[in-house]
């Protein structure tokens, strides 16, 4: 029975130091894991649920993590809130083929996709995943974004 006690007492510490109490484990600027129809995007208050056009921000000083619904309301929410760190934040998106987290940086992106928010930019790890035809890179698409903005 006294080893019981202390097992139980053991994952009780456990549990209050976070290794078993179910909080999120972020990995630096890697991705958050998402609660895909629960996490809501940082500037629409919408549910994320569509896996292929998901966007995590993380901020390089604090390595918190900001989710997006479509890659338009990433780039939006950093014009909009007026995001110092914009420039060196870590962006991953899913891709839309594969549904793995890639870096927005380096993807390519196709146009014409029918996304969450309608701004039609699909992210692809290559430009022969993304159908060859109309790909751009993501200055591009932010540039596209913030015109439609104005």
């Amino acid at each position: 029975m006294k080893t019981f006690k202390l097992f139980l007492g053991g994952l009780f510490a456990l549990m209050l130091i976070g290794g078993l109490g179910g909080c999120e484990k972020k990995g630096g600027d890697g991705v958050a894991k998402m609660h895909w129809d629960r996490d809501m995007c940082e500037r629409c208050k919408m549910a994320i649920s569509d896996r292929k056009f998901a966007v995590q921000v993380v901020d390089p000083k604090t390595n918190k993590h900001y989710k997006f619904d479509d890659i338009g309301c990433a780039v939006l929410w950093f014009k909009e809130e007026h995001i110092p760190w914009e420039s060196t934040a870590k962006i991953w998106i899913t891709d839309a083929k594969t549904g793995d987290w890639i870096d927005a940086r380096r993807a390519v992106y196709a146009t014409g996709a029918i996304t969450p928010m309608g701004f039609g930019f699909a992210a692809y790890n290559n430009t022969a995943e993304a159908g060859g035809n109309n790909v751009i890179g993501f200055d591009e698409v932010r540039k596209r974004i913030l015109e439609r903005a104005r």
